[in-house]
């Protein structure tokens, strides 16, 4: 009998001994490869980058996965609890793989066999960070036993607290949401700290399978699987049974936060930020890399400009007649449920699409779109109202705006015509319609570059073609302060008379005759008044008289052009930039002949919070100071380029001054303290433009069709857009106080005649205070830049009254 036993042992023994072998053998296959779990101590997810304004208002968000990575320290224990109770109860307990977890799932699986239910795991936390981080998803026996090793010797390297904040950042909750913190956001549009115990478990249940409870789709699996979770919560203890069951009896709550902008009016701006970083940085640092970018834009300012422009689009638009509905649907059956598949501007929520209903003589009933539950469900609700005839009277001309086409809303509508209305005070409505015509505002701070304010057409979900940046348009005639300022910086003062009459350049076999805007001449006239009135001739005049090529050095030197061709076309605007670069040339006329950078960024930070970027290169040696010591203040270094002489950007600044007070915007511009600008219209009237600044903000923008067209006979820069500069720059400077354009020490000023530019004797009407730099001044005697072009002084006489008025009540000769 002990024989027996020591050779059922010795076969017992040597079997153990081959099985261990075996597994021995086979551990060490599986091992031979396993992946190095070290790479966990440099884990750096994709996560979420995250626009903001200047005011840290968040913008944008831009991701391939939405996550937003949270220290285990950050994750409240509510948190915590609900994925304990859900994924593994054992977390803190197990070395790594959960034995008794394992063989309650090998029972149960036994037992289920032939239901055709899944089976079910027992993976713990430790086990899904293995096999997210390191291992495939393959269903197979060498995974799981790779898994297996894996955790353990996670277990062995890292602390709990570490292996669970890797778990809750890592995993995918569904509508590309990964990681707690994102979700939260996407689901339910929270922080982590503000979830309830409800909305903790639902996220708690999702890692099982989001599309298996999609809060919308699957609606009723989604609230077991949460109050599933909310009993195991109140079963471990985390939850009571009270607040377990108030939980349970709560709705899911699902209201998944919208994509893209999520400040108003800053769509234009954000995607121009995305555009600059992705060049800077590329797309992958952009959607993956978590940076955290602070731009200059200023939300109150922005909205001013949005406003702004968009009621200058429409006025000019609404002039021109109705271009009809946005389409026509049948109303026979439920006209919300039609209607609501017509995509509207969703960044214009002052209006609404509405479907006309029955249209007479006295205006139209209308239904309004009807507004969609977070699953995407048009509600059943029906609202409708009315649009009185008086509130479309602009709609009855055609849409060239040459005359009228209806006499009453029954002439400009069918029924089953979708519309755009915006609701007036007395509950009514009133017709709209987007702009066919569009155009690009910028607004920058001129003392250090920044991008305040940048609107580029009237909606963005129009059209994301940003006309403030990307549209390259010719300037017209605000390019002509850069023509004279050139002039002044070399030799020239604003009392120089230059000829304001016909002149003929040949070039290639070609005759080119340039002509004032409105025709005529005014004969000889000083710079002030050339630009003041915007004289084309004059302009010529002077840019031949200089040369073009220092006129091209000038634009270049502002950055209006990279390169630009030094013909004499060009020196009225004929080339084409973009408004952004127009009003960073403007500020360098308005901070005194400083160079600037413009930039809608002011400072980017990667995902450690490390600075990689800063736009603000001015530095400070002493500003970091732990005491105060009696110290003088400490001095910021402006190491900035001086482009342009101080006196004149002065000078210039005044003459610009005087557009606005005199000359071509006269009338348009009614602020509350200095501001100087120039109009510009292109030929044909195909662009028209307002440039212009106070002391400390710049504006610009023109007004076009995209395809160039002529916008209509009078359509100048002075009548369409100095007044859109007018009502922005209201807005934005309103609570601002009021200050002077820094005069240059040394400039001296001297009372010149308005029309010869020679020094007025005391009491001789006509009179202005002109600027002149240091040992300039008016000239003694008359003469006339351009004049060698006619035979004698009495041709320039019979060729203009002014020029005889400057003769006969001057104090000089004419030569």
């Amino acid at each position: 009998m002990i024989r027996l036993i020591g050779y059922f042992f010795g076969i017992g023994a040597v079997f153990f001994l081959a099985v261990a072998g075996a597994v021995a053998l086979y551990l060490g296959s599986v091992t031979k490869d396993l992946p190095d779990y070290e790479v966990l101590n440099s884990y750096a997810p994709p996560v979420t980058t995250r626009v903001h304004a200047g005011n840290g208002a968040l913008m944008a968000e831009y991701a391939r996965e939405r996550r937003l990575y949270l220290p285990i320290q950050a994750i409240p224990d509510r948190v915590k609890a609900a994925f304990l109770s859900a994924e593994d109860k054992n977390f803190y307990q197990h070395p790594g793989v959960d034995v008794t977890g394992l063989f309650r799932a090998i029972v149960v699986n036994i037992q289920n066999m032939g239901s055709g239910r899944r089976p079910v795991g027992a993976s713990t936390i430790t086990q899904q960070v293995a096999k997210n981080f390191l291992l495939s998803s393959d269903q197979t026996i060498d995974r799981k036993v790779k898994e297996a090793i894996l955790s353990f010797r996670i277990e062995q390297a890292y602390s709990k607290d570490r292996i669970l904040e890797l778990y809750l950042n890592e995993i995918f909750f569904g509508l590309n949401s990964y990681g707690i913190a994102g979700a939260a956001l996407t689901y339910f549009d929270k922080s982590v700290t503000e979830l309830t115990i409800a909305e903790t478990a639902y996220l708690a249940a999702l890692p099982k399978g989001p599309s298996n409870y999609h809060p919308f789709r699957r609606t009723e699996a989604a609230i077991e699987r949460r109050n599933w979770v909310i009993d195991r919560m109140v079963e471990n203890g985390y939850v009571t049974q009270s607040d377990g069951a108030e939980a349970k009896a709560q709705p899911l709550g699902v209201t998944p936060r919208h994509r893209g902008s999520y400040l108003f009016a800053s769509e234009f701006f954000s995607e121009e930020v995305r555009r600059q970083i992705i060049e800077r940085y590329g797309d992958n640092a952009l959607y993956e890399g978590g940076l955290s970018v602070r731009t200059s834009l200023d939300p109150r300012i922005q909205v001013a400009a949005r406003r702004a422009l968009q009621k200058g689009l429409l006025n000019y638009d609404e002039r021109r007649g109705f271009h009809g509905p946005i389409k026509t649907i049948e109303i026979g059956g439920d006209w919300g449920v039609e209607l609501a598949k017509v995509d509207s501007l969703s960044d214009v929520p002052e209006w609404k699409l509405a479907v006309v209903l029955a249209v007479d003589d006295g205006g139209a009933d209308i239904g309004l779109q009807p507004s969609k539950e977070a699953s995407g469900k048009v509600v059943e609700e029906r609202v409708t109202g009315r649009i009185e005839a008086k509130a479309m009277t602009w709609a009855y001309r055609s849409a060239k705006g040459d005359r009228k086409t209806a006499k009453s809303p029954a002439g400009v509508f069918t029924v089953g015509d979708v519309v755009y209305v915006e609701p007036l005070e007395d509950g009514t409505y009133r017709l709209r319609q987007p702009p066919k015509v569009q155009g690009g505002l910028v607004a920058m701070d001129p003392h250090t570059g920044r991008v305040l304010a940048m609107v580029g057409g009237f909606s963005y979900a129009q059209s994301e073609f940003n006309r403030a940046s990307q549209a390259m348009r010719q300037p017209g005639s605000s390019f002509k302060p850069f023509v004279y300022a050139a002039a002044l910086d070399n030799g020239y003062t604003p009392a120089s008379v230059i000829m304001d009459a016909p002149i003929e350049i040949v070039a290639g076999g070609q005759v080119w005759r340039p002509q004032n805007y409105g025709g005529g001449a005014a004969g000889p006239s000083t710079l002030r008044l050339g630009i003041e009135r915007s004289r084309n001739l004059m302009t010529v005049r002077l840019a031949n008289d200089m040369g073009m090529n220092l006129v091209a050095e000038y634009a270049e030197r502002f950055g209006i052009y990279d390169k630009m061709y030094p013909v004499l076309a060009m020196s009225l605007g004929s080339g084409e930039t973009t408004v952004l670069r127009m009003v960073s040339a403007y500020s360098v006329l308005a901070n005194g002949g400083k160079q600037i950078k413009p930039s809608l960024i002011d400072r980017i930070q990667d995902r450690y919070g490390k600075t990689i970027f800063r736009h603000e290169e001015r530095t400070c040696e002493n500003c970091n100071a732990n005491d105060w010591e009696n110290q003088e203040e400490p001095v910021l270094t402006d190491n900035r380029e001086q482009v342009l002489d101080p006196m004149t950007a002065y000078q210039i600044t005044s003459m610009m001054e005087g557009v606005v007070t005199r000359g071509t915007a006269a009338g348009k511009i009614k602020l509350d303290r200095p501001t100087a600008g120039k109009t510009g219209t292109t030929n044909d009237e195909k662009d028209a433009w307002f440039v212009g600044y106070t002391p400390d903000l710049v504006a610009g923008l023109y007004i076009g069709f995209d395809n160039p067209a002529p916008l209509g006979r009078g359509a100048t820069g002075g009548s369409l857009s100095a007044p859109i500069f007018n009502e922005f720059m209201q807005a934005a400077l309103e609570g601002t106080r009021p200050t002077k354009f820094i005069v240059p020490e040394g400039m001296q000023f001297i009372a010149v005649n308005r029309k010869t530019g020679m020094q007025a004797s005391e009491g001789q009407p006509d009179t202005i205070m002109e600027a002149f730099k240091p040992g300039t001044g008016p000239a003694s005697v008359f003469s006339v830049i351009g004049g060698e072009d006619y035979a004698s002084p009495e041709e320039i006489l019979r060729s203009s009254p002014q020029a005889n008025q400057a003769v006969t009540g001057g104090s000089g000769g004419l030569f």
